[in-house]
């Protein structure tokens, strides 16, 4: 009731998610929402939306957030690589990651949820291409900070009957 959604079809309104999203940016919005960030024109865009204090979701197909993080970067890789880990860095907030898993206790899928919240551990690891592989144990080893590795989701539901040890 509060609020006003506007949409734009790839195809039909636009020829691009990166064009759709430099026209949601002359309307001035508080969120924009990209289907899915498939090429670098699109993962461009929405970076710079992001840098201009847009609230930017998006998905992606990847299996963790790890990989999610590593996919984009290898986008915007080329010559500009550490100021593609810069801004990545400065303008991420979080990466939710889900994996659709058959219930036990009925009929069904239960998501199993991985959570990467960009504090400033995440950042130096992001801009360091040598480190990047650690944001995994980052995962791993944080339990206070809203973090959750698939392990860990995995080990919840299943101590709550939700699915079987397989």
């Amino acid at each position: 009731k509060k609020s006003t959604i506007n949409q734009r079809e790839v195809g039909v309104d636009v020829t691009s998610f990166a064009e759709a999203i430099r026209r949601a940016l002359r309307q001035d919005p508080d969120v924009i929402l990209v289907g899915e960030l498939r090429d670098l024109e699109t993962i461009e865009a929405a970076i710079t939306a992001a840098e201009t204090g847009h609230l930017v979701l998006s998905t992606l197909h990847t299996n963790d957030a790890t990989e999610t993080i590593n996919r984009i970067l290898a986008t915007l890789g080329g010559d500009e690589q550490q100021s593609a880990r810069m801004q990545l860095a400065a303008v991420l907030v979080g990466v939710v990651s889900q994996r659709l898993v058959p219930r036990l206790d009925k009929k069904g899928r239960v998501a199993a949820v991985e959570i990467l919240i960009n504090n400033a551990r995440v950042r130096d690891l992001i801009l360091d291409p040598a480190r990047t592989a650690d944001i995994r144990r980052v995962l791993d080893e944080s339990t206070d900070m809203g973090m959750q590795s698939f392990d860990k989701s995995l080990i919840e539901l299943f101590l709550a009957g939700h699915i079987s040890e397989k």
